[in-house]
């Protein structure tokens, strides 16, 4: 996976985001990884991905659910374990830690874009 930022314009608003596109790394998700930090500070992008489950999942996720464009088509909040959610038209699904959409505070139909941080 490659790691990258989240921008709202010209804000980085969240710091650490791993990029999972392709279909292994899509596949496997956050199973067995280390838990995603909180307060939006890590993030999984993953795409193409109009829907995700939290099988076997240790804590509950915020879902964020993106366009082709990175536009915001929805989000879910807290999602426990052994869940699943889909959003229509969705291209991209990013995972974050519960209780950090509070504070990226999404407005449907805005861009949000993945920038990478790797050389």
């Amino acid at each position: 996976m490659r790691a990258g930022r989240l921008y709202r314009g010209g804000a980085c608003v969240v710091p650490t985001v791993w990029r999972a596109d392709r279909w292994w790394s899509r596949l496997r998700g956050l199973l067995g990884r280390r838990p995603l930090a909180g307060d939006a500070a890590e993030a999984l992008w993953l795409s193409p991905c109009s829907s995700v489950h939290t099988f076997w999942m240790g804590y509950p996720l915020d879902l964020l659910f993106l366009g082709r464009q990175g536009e915001v088509l929805g989000w879910r909040e807290g999602v426990k374990p052994w869940r699943a959610c889909a959003q229509r038209g969705a291209h991209a699904t990013v995972e974050l830690r519960a209780g950090s959409l509070s504070r990226i505070g999404p407005v449907m139909g805005e861009v949000l874009q993945w920038q990478s941080i790797e050389g």
